[in-house]
Parts: C-alpha cells; sequence; structure tokens
C-alpha cells in the first residue's frame, strides 16, 4: 500500500511537470537595416499550426514551445531565419533585407501588395534591373523593359520622352500616363511649356528606388479621371541604419551616327548644269556640308553622391546631390542639372508613427536650338558658312544682287541660326511630400494615412536675336529688328491625400480596406513681354483657370487561404474642368486572382512553382489636355483683322469664343485577363495578359449648326476607340550559382486599335506636312486606325520605277481624284519587344538591352518634300537628298500625297552595351570599386530610307534631332 501511494504521488507530480515542459517565449524583431521594429512577422513552430506574429512594436510571445522546437521566422522581404528552442526565455531576431524578395513588394494607389497578391495588370522594375547608359531622364531607366509599354526619346540633350501604355486611349486629348513620385502625381493638366525638357527631366535617376506601372483599369481606377493611359509610380530611395555612402561618375561622348543622304558641292554643280545650264554660274566654289556643320561631338558627365546612415540611430537619413551636364550633336544645345534631395524617415511612439519626408530642390538650364535641319539639307552646298562681305554678322545669306538685302522666304543659313540665337530657360523646382502612416493605439488593426505634397516650378525664359541676324530682318522696309522676349512662367502644384486603412485577419480570411478623400489643386500664372527693345511693350499677364481634382475613394482586399484574391475599388472624382452637370463622375474596378499552385493538386509539383490567374475589370478617365475654361463664356479682344473705323477712330470689339456646357471627360472601360507562371522555383518565370479598352465619349473637333454656337465647330465628346492587346514576358536564370549568373528577359506585345465611331461617321482629316499649302497625309476613319497614313496608290513602269503623277483608280470610275486616295499605313506598331540579358562572371559583368518595333509605317516628308529636280532652284538654289535619283521626280505638288513615300518603320535597336569590373574591398573605407565602359544607341536594323524610323512626329518624319551614338566611361564607389 505504501509503495501504491508513493508511486500515485509520483504520477501526480509528473502530470504538471509535463505542462511545464511546454514554455513560452518573448522577444523582438528588428530590421537589420535600420534598427526598427518589424510588425506582422510570422512567427511558427516548424511542422506545426502553433505560431503568433510581432506586433506593431516588434514584439511578440509564443506559448507552448518544447525543447528542440524549431522556431521559424518569416516576413516578406527578408531573409526567413529559424532558431532551435533549447528553454531560452527571450529570442531576439535581427532580420536581414532579401533582396530577391522585396522585388515582391509592388506599390500600388494609396498603398503596397505582395507581388503574388496582386489581382490587376502591375509591372515591377527595380534598380536592380535599370538599364545601364546615359540615363539622364528617369523613364530611360525602363525602356523596353515593360511589356506593352513603348517609350520613344527624341535625341535631344535629356530629350523629352514619349512614354505609351497600350498604345494610350484618346485620340484628342492626351496619351501621357500618370506620374505620381512617393505619392504625389506631378503631371499638370494644363500641359503648359514651362522651359524643362520634360516632366521628368528634373528627378535624378540615380535617387530612384523602383517604377510600378500599373497598366491595366482595374489597377489604375484608383485614380480615377487620370488613370486612362496608366500610372507610373515611382519610388525613391531611404535611409538606412548602417551608414553608406556612394559616388557615381560617368562620362560620354555622342557622335552623329547617321545623315540624310544629300548632294555634295560638287555633285551639286553636276546636277544644276545638268539641269538648269544657265545658271551654273551663279553657284559657288565650296563644298559644305552643311549637316556636319550644324552638328558636333557631344560630351556629357554626370557626378551623383549619396550618403545614408541613421542619426543618432533613430532617424535613418539619405542626402543625394547630382550635377549633370548634357550638350546636344546640335551647336548650342545644352542641359545643365542640379539636383538635391533629402529623405528623412523616423519611427516614433514604438514605431506607431511612421513619417516618411522626401525633399527636392533641384535646378535646371536649358539652351535650346533652333531646328534647322530642313536648312541644313536644302541649303546650297557651294556656298561657304562664312562670308567676310555679309552685313548679317559675317555669315553668308541669300541675298538679292541689287539691294543686298536678304531675300525674305528662303532658307536662311542654318549654322548662323544656331550660333545668332539665344533661347534659354532657367527653372527652380522644389518638390516633395510629408507621408504620416500612424497604426493607432487603441486600434492597432486600423492605420491612419496622410500625405501632404507640393511641386513648385519657377521658370524664367529669354529669347535674343542680334539686329544683324538675318532671321530677324524686314526685308519689307529693310530694318534690322533683332528681337528679345522675356517670359516668366510659375506653376504650383498642391496635394492633400488622408485616408484610413483596416487590415485583419480571421483565421483563414484576412481583410485589408481603405478608404479616404484627395484634394489637389494646380495654379499657374504667365508674366511675358514679347519685345523689349520696344519702350512702349508693357508685360502681358496670362493667368489660365485654377485646376482642382477632389475625389472620394474606397478599396477592399479580401485574400483566402493565400489561394483566392479579390479587390473592388470605387473612386468619386470631381473636376473643375467641367460644369456642374458633369463635373462628377465614378469608376469602379473589380479583380480575381487565383493562385492555382498552391491548391493540393499541384502545391507539391517540383516543376511548376508558380501559376496564378488573374481576372480585372475598370473604368477610368480621361482630362488631360483639355483646357480648363470651354465650358466658360469666354470672350476675346480685337486684333487688327477685327477692328473697325467709325467716324475715324479705331473701334475694338469683344468676340464670344465656342462654349460646350456639356463637354466632359473620357470614359475608357477595360478587361484583362492574365496568367503568371514560374517553374523550377521560378528560376523561369513570366506572364501573359490579354486585354480590351473600349473609350468612350472621345473628345473631337467637331461640327455645329449654324447659329447654335460661337463658331461652327468645337471640342465635343463624340467618338469611340478600342484597343485589344495581348502581352508576354519571360525571364530565366539560366546560371545561378556563387561565382556565375546569367539571367534573361524577353517580352513582346501586340496591339490593335480602332476606331468605331466618329462625329457624324465624318472623316477628319489632319497631318500637315511640308512641300505645300494645306495638305494633309493622315486621317482618322471609322474601321481604321488613329493616324492612318492616306494617301494615293502610286503606279509603277515595267522596270519597278514610280511614274510621276500615275496613280490607281481605286474607284474605276475613270477619274483619278480624292475620292481615290485610300489607307496606305499607321503609325502605331503591332509588335513591340524587348530582350535584355544580364552576365556576371566573377567580377565582371556584361549586360545589353535590345528592342523592336514592328509593323508601322513612316510617312518621309523629308523625301516627299525636297527630293525633286524642280526644286533644286526655288528663288534660290535648293539642295535635295540624293533619293532624287532614284525617282527623277520634278514637281513637289505631283507626288507630294503618293503612297510611295509612306514606308516601313519597322526596326531593331540595340539601346545598351555595358562591360564592367568590379573590385571588392580592395582598401579600408571601399567596400567595392566598379570601373565600366558602354555604348548606348550601338546600331539599329532597318528598312526606312531616312534619318530614322522611330518618330514622335505622328508618324510624319519633317527632320529631327537625331539620335547619336554615345560611348560611355563610368566609376562607381561605394562603402
Amino acid at each position: 500500500m505504501k509503495t501504491f501511494t508513493k508511486s500515485a504521488l509520483f504520477l501526480l507530480w509528473l502530470i504538471p511537470m509535463s505542462f511545464f515542459a511546454q514554455s513560452t517565449v518573448t522577444g523582438t524583431v528588428t530590421d537589420a537595416g535600420n534598427g526598427q521594429p518589424i510588425p506582422g512577422v510570422n512567427i511558427i513552430v516548424k511542422e506545426s499550426t502553433n505560431g503568433t506574429s510581432s506586433d506593431f512594436d516588434g514584439n511578440y510571445t509564443l506559448n507552448n514551445v518544447n525543447d528542440g522546437d524549431i522556431i521559424t521566422f518569416s516576413y516578406v522581404g527578408f531573409t526567413p531565419q529559424e532558431v532551435v528552442y533549447s528553454g531560452q526565455g527571450t529570442i531576439d531576431i535581427v532580420l536581414q533585407e532579401d533582396a530577391a524578395e522585396l522585388e515582391q513588394v509592388v506599390l500600388i494607389g494609396y498603398g503596397a501588395s505582395r507581388k503574388k497578391d496582386l489581382t490587376g495588370s502591375v509591372a515591377l522594375v527595380t534598380s536592380e534591373d535599370f538599364n545601364a547608359g546615359n540615363n539622364v531622364t528617369a523613364e530611360n531607366l525602363f525602356t523596353g523593359r515593360v511589356a506593352g509599354v513603348n517609350i520613344n526619346t527624341n535625341g535631344g540633350p535629356a530629350g523629352n520622352s514619349q512614354i505609351r501604355i497600350r498604345g494610350g486611349a484618346s485620340l484628342n486629348a492626351s496619351n501621357d500616363p500618370l506620374i505620381v513620385i512617393d505619392g504625389l502625381p506631378v503631371n499638370d493638366p494644363s500641359d503648359d511649356d514651362n522651359g524643362s525638357r520634360s516632366i521628368l527631366s528634373a528627378i535624378n535617376p540615380n535617387d530612384i528606388e523602383s517604377f510600378s506601372v500599373l497598366k491595366d483599369a482595374s489597377s489604375a481606377a484608383i485614380y480615377g479621371n487620370r488613370g486612362a493611359n496608366g500610372v507610373i509610380i515611382i519610388t525613391t530611395k531611404k535611409g538606412k541604419k548602417n551608414l553608406q555612402v556612394s559616388l557615381d561618375t560617368q562620362t560620354s561622348v555622342t557622335t552623329v551616327d547617321n545623315k540624310v543622304d544629300v548632294f555634295s558641292g560638287d555633285e551639286y554643280r553636276a546636277l544644276i548644269a545638268e539641269n538648269f545650264p544657265n545658271r551654273v554660274s551663279e553657284l559657288g566654289t565650296a563644298n559644305t556640308d552643311w549637316q556636319d556643320e550644324i552638328y558636333r561631338d557631344a560630351f556629357s558627365s554626370q557626378h551623383n553622391l549619396s550618403v545614408s546612415g541613421s542619426i543618432l540611430q533613430i532617424l535613418p537619413t539619405r542626402v543625394s546631390v547630382n550635377r549633370s551636364d548634357q550638350e546636344g550633336l546640335r551647336k548650342t544645345s545644352k542641359f545643365e542639372r542640379t539636383t538635391t534631395s533629402l529623405s528623412l524617415n523616423p519611427r516614433l511612439f514604438n514605431n506607431h508613427l511612421k513619417i516618411d519626408v522626401n525633399a527636392n530642390l533641384n535646378f535646371e538650364k536649358n539652351r535650346f536650338a533652333e531646328g534647322v535641319e530642313r536648312d541644313a539639307i536644302t541649303f546650297d552646298p557651294t556656298q561657304p558658312v562664312l562670308d567676310p562681305t555679309s552685313q548679317y554678322g559675317g555669315f553668308f545669306e541669300y541675298t538679292d544682287a541689287t539691294t543686298g538685302i536678304a531675300i525674305p522666304n528662303v532658307q536662311r543659313n542654318p549654322v548662323a541660326n544656331l550660333l545668332q540665337t539665344r533661347n534659354i530657360a532657367n527653372v527652380r523646382r522644389y518638390y516633395g511630400n510629408a507621408k504620416f502612416d500612424y497604426q493607432l493605439h487603441f486600434l492597432p488593426d486600423v492605420r491612419a494615412v496622410l500625405n501632404l505634397g507640393i511641386d513648385v516650378s519657377e521658370t524664367s525664359r529669354f529669347q535674343e536675336k542680334p539686329e544683324n541676324a538675318a532671321t530677324g530682318f524686314n526685308a519689307t522696309n529693310g530694318d534690322f529688328l533683332g528681337s528679345k522676349t522675356d517670359t516668366e512662367f510659375d506653376t504650383e502644384n498642391r496635394l492633400l491625400d488622408a485616408y484610413f486603412i483596416y487590415n485583419k485577419t480571421f483565421g483563414s480570411v484576412n481583410l485589408e480596406t481603405t478608404a479616404g478623400y484627395s484634394y489637389q489643386k494646380f495654379e499657374a500664372e504667365e508674366f511675358k513681354t514679347e519685345e523689349q527693345r520696344d519702350p512702349t511693350r508693357v508685360p502681358e499677364v496670362f493667368i489660365p483657370a485654377d485646376e482642382v481634382l477632389i475625389a472620394y475613394f474606397a478599396r477592399a482586399n479580401l485574400k483566402i487561404n493565400d489561394k483566392y484574391f479579390l479587390t473592388g475599388s470605387i473612386r468619386r472624382d470631381g473636376s473643375s474642368k467641367f460644369g456642374e452637370d458633369n463635373r462628377w463622375g465614378y469608376f469602379p474596378a473589380a479583380s480575381f486572382g487565383w493562385q492555382i499552385s498552391e491548391e493540393n493538386f499541384l502545391k507539391n509539383s517540383s516543376t511548376l512553382s508558380n501559376l496564378r490567374l488573374r481576372l480585372g475589370y475598370g473604368v477610368t478617365g480621361q482630362q488631360g489636355g483639355i483646357a480648363a475654361d470651354r465650358y466658360l463664356e469666354r470672350y476675346s479682344g480685337s486684333n487688327q483683322n477685327t477692328q473697325y473705323i467709325l467716324n475715324g477712330q479705331v473701334v475694338n470689339i469683344v468676340q464670344a469664343q465656342f462654349r460646350n456646357e456639356d463637354i466632359e471627360w473620357e470614359k475608357i472601360t477595360e478587361y484583362n485577363v492574365g496568367l503568371d507562371y514560374g517553374f523550377f522555383n521560378d528560376r523561369i518565370s513570366g506572364s501573359v495578359d490579354v486585354f480590351r479598352k473600349e473609350s468612350n465619349d472621345l473628345l473631337s473637333e467637331a461640327p455645329v449648326p449654324d447659329g447654335v454656337n460661337f463658331s461652327n465647330q468645337g471640342l465635343q465628346n463624340i467618338g469611340k476607340l478600342t484597343t485589344e492587346g495581348i502581352e508576354f514576358s519571360i525571364g530565366a536564370d539560366i546560371v545561378r550559382n556563387e561565382n556565375v549568373n546569367w539571367n534573361v528577359s524577353y517580352n513582346v506585345s501586340y496591339l490593335n486599335q480602332e476606331i468605331n465611331e466618329l462625329a457624324f461617321g465624318q472623316d477628319i482629316l489632319l497631318g500637315g506636312i511640308d512641300g505645300g499649302t494645306g495638305n494633309n497625309i493622315q486621317i482618322r476613319r471609322q474601321g481604321e486606325a488613329p493616324l492612318s497614313f492616306f494617301t494615293f496608290a502610286q503606279v509603277y513602269d515595267s522596270n519597278g520605277r514610280p511614274i510621276e503623277g500615275a496613280y490607281a483608280d481605286l474607284t474605276g470610275d475613270g477619274v483619278v481624284d480624292n475620292n481615290d486616295r485610300y489607307v496606305s499605313g499607321k503609325t502605331n506598331p503591332d509588335f513591340l519587344m524587348g530582350l535584355q540579358s544580364r552576365v556576371d562572371f566573377y567580377n565582371f559583368d556584361f549586360s545589353f538591352n535590345l528592342r523592336a518595333v514592328i509593323g508601322n509605317e513612316v510617312y518621309n516628308n523629308v523625301a516627299s518634300a525636297n527630293a525633286q529636280t524642280g526644286n533644286l532652284f526655288r528663288n534660290v538654289f535648293s539642295n535635295a537628298p540624293t533619293s532624287l535619283l532614284e525617282t527623277n521626280f520634278r514637281s513637289t505638288p505631283d507626288v507630294i500625297q503618293s503612297d510611295y513615300y509612306v514606308e516601313d518603320a519597322s526596326f531593331v535597336r540595340m539601346d545598351n552595351i555595358t562591360l564592367g569590373y568590379t573590385l571588392r574591398d580592395v582598401m579600408k573605407g571601399v567596400s567595392s570599386l566598379r570601373l565600366w565602359a558602354g555604348v548606348q544607341n550601338a546600331f539599329i536594323i532597318t528598312d526606312y530610307s531616312g534619318l530614322d524610323p522611330e518618330i514622335q512626329n505622328d508618324g510624319r518624319d519633317q527632320s529631327i534631332f537625331p539620335r547619336g551614338r554615345t560611348f560611355l566611361l563610368g566609376l562607381n564607389y561605394k562603402y
């Protein structure tokens, strides 16, 4: 009995001991980069359901842990850690950032999302993927890297880029995407020229961390009436805990790699002797290549210094300074920029309050060069640049043989035009924002976010020509005039966003909702003195109507079992551009995602690592490019053509302007189906998207009945456009090990646009061309692509040579007239392609970026307006493209509307080739030192006979600022 009693007491003692063996662990999880606590870290005992998560202060408590259990700590963007429990009461964890995982976090409107949680078509390009080369402006960092996005940069210094996402969505309004920098939309809806090269030219590309491109309406609808053409969200770099110093410097030289083929001086003399033998004596003796004279080798440099660290270990800070100097190929053209940026990212009240302050002060100086290519192509090559007897600054000019006065309405000396013109703009721009993200102490599932932003630009611009410049000479009365104008232009953009975010997990269901308010106001003011040499001239003041945008928005994201995702959003937008009856509109969106690879029948697949279906629908709006006063009563004062003489005195009148009270924004409805895939643990990954956009209420200049309005035509919401497309992208890590890595990415997109409806079904002719007066070469027609070419069908002889003035009678009525013109091409390409590759071989790295555009045409107006023998003498001698010998055309009016000049503009361009070598830990204070060299615009393959098939001017080549070939050397230092 005693033995039994002792045994029973021993068993009773073991029972509570078995409970005490299951211990409790507490601790804090922090970020190794900045030392800040990380909330929401998943903490779980491996191979069990026992887990918890860290609170907003990074603290956690994990119960029921046994000796030998493995505790796993994981969080998106950080490398997971495992710790074996052996009785520790406290386990503090420091998580390291995982670059590969960080790429999966994508910024969306008013929030962020893991890439695998996305239900819309959103592309992410991070700094690891940026294009190398002479990237002075931000958009060039991701040229060719996103399917469905076409970036066309002109050849000028810091060239203004034309960005089109899925082809744009409008005919007459803007097709530019909305640009958002750290939550601040920077597009100025007034679209005024403020002296900058572009909207992005003031931004230092070295400050950019990533781009999020919202391509479809389900993702862009949260931006309402400005999301029709997609949204590009730019995220800048932030401060880190540890001290990091980076110095990047590069220098480059750009050379002209192609010119229009024209006749040399000797060839031209022979040509004139053949066609105008009685005028040979009037020719000069020089051999001047005027294109060589207006261009130069352009030298550029960029220097960027950034310092990142934590002040007093509590205030993560980043400071950067950039200096860019870029000469243009065209003489006198130049771009100078100095940027300074400051980022402060404090975390207060035990990390309940996150503050992000971004401040930028930038100075931009531009010298704009006159567009003299047309004169350089046609100017007499037998004449010299300088003439010591000239009264026009010592430059040769065409003058009257009797009076010596410059002949009016002829080409001017292109070199003189460049050197005698000063067109300089100084721009000071400061922009930034302060974002306050507060997790409520009394309700930790709710965050309140306030974002305040400002973007102010102050421009001083003057243009001047000397009195002895032929371009400023008044041939009528023989006066030397010159010119001098001065303009002051100021713009201001203010933003207030306030919204709440609620995030709560209910078992296997996670719900995140966002609701808020947005207010943005744009103001502008212009002071302009037209001619400062006139003592009676007073400055003109122009103050356009303020533009105010107000919105209420809401979004809900529902996630079930990390497999099923549903997103819905709605935005109620108001714009001061429209009348009271049309001022407000609703922009809804809904999308669904299914992580198929998480289903049981695929979850353990060793081949297919990711398969995800996305379905999206949304409605967006378009108000860019629309004047803010079209619905208001407007009147214009008299000019010299609208004045009356009454009793011997001049009487000024006031005339009413066209008014449309019913004008409203365009509406775009888009449907998107997407599939994301990954194989072999995502060593091969990509996506496929199919979409359809329907643009309704398109703005178009349409006729109005007589007597109804104050004009016979005006801007109205009449029109419909459909855009359909397919996008495909793939990326592969072909080799991936410690010393050798090779990755390749490729994307291709197909696009088809068709006009479904125009005002009263009428064609709209547009696309003015040189070589005549009032000629248009393009058409908008129902059933055709926007900006299609509208020409006669050229007839050829038995040898395949075009017959001048002979065109096909397409109607078969025996007469060739305008009814026989037909759609002979289009400006928008069928296919866009991008191919990138990077190889890291021990300390060497090699990369290239190849881009292709296929299936569009360009109208060669340089040839059509000048390549005729009849134009070799037009009041004065005029040079011509050598293509004249291929046609022997004589008269411009007879050939200018021939489809002979509509050419295939497909091309393959090698944008960048870069080779670098990195020295690591070479000395104290140097963690890495990379030396690199590169070539930009290395080569192009095309059948186009003109200078360059990549044209911004709606596909009409009327002479362009050429893209040169750039050779670069650079150095990157990091501490």
